[in-house]
């Protein structure tokens, strides 16, 4: 195992789940049931993992949304899923950097389950997040507007 990987015993731990989810679930499933399957698993193999990990996000005084992670494993990675059948691309990867940057992570998992072999990448935050709350926001749940209107008028 090489050291420069920050929780490379965590990370391949968490591999190996998934690859075990793999193996035994058909292709074409929702990621949600993907994310499921490997919630237990991680917790079989005894991870700390809270599912739909959610986390507000400040600017300074600012709100700008909440956002979920797909799992926050031991407190100290992120683990975004897919199930897509394409390849996953830059827009995937900007994802887990941006909730790295949230997170303050310093290891990340990209994981896709939706191709006939587990596509996964091991990603690592840039040397530079700066400005990072400019990228989350796509990422991020807000309520509708209407819903804040009609919560304000209660």
């Amino acid at each position: 195992m090489s050291v420069s990987i920050p929780h490379q015993d965590i990370t391949y731990r968490i591999i190996g789940a998934a690859m075990r989810v793999h193996r035994r679930t058909p292709r074409g499933l929702r990621e949600k049931h993907y994310q499921r399957a490997l919630t237990a698993e991680m917790v079989k193999d005894s991870l700390v993992v809270p599912e739909e990990y959610h986390v507000e996000i400040y600017d300074g005084e600012i709100w700008l949304g909440r956002m979920y992670l797909d799992h926050w494993v031991n407190e100290c990675v992120v683990v975004e899923d897919k199930a897509v059948s394409h390849p996953m691309g830059d827009d995937e990867t900007a994802q887990v950097i941006a909730y790295l940057a949230a997170m303050n992570a310093k290891v990340g998992l990209l994981l896709n389950f939706g191709r006939s072999r587990l596509e996964y990448h091991r990603i690592l935050p840039p040397k530079s997040t700066e400005g990072w709350q400019q990228h989350i926001v796509k990422y991020l749940w807000r309520p509708d507007s209407d819903q804040i209107l009609d919560d304000d008028n209660s």
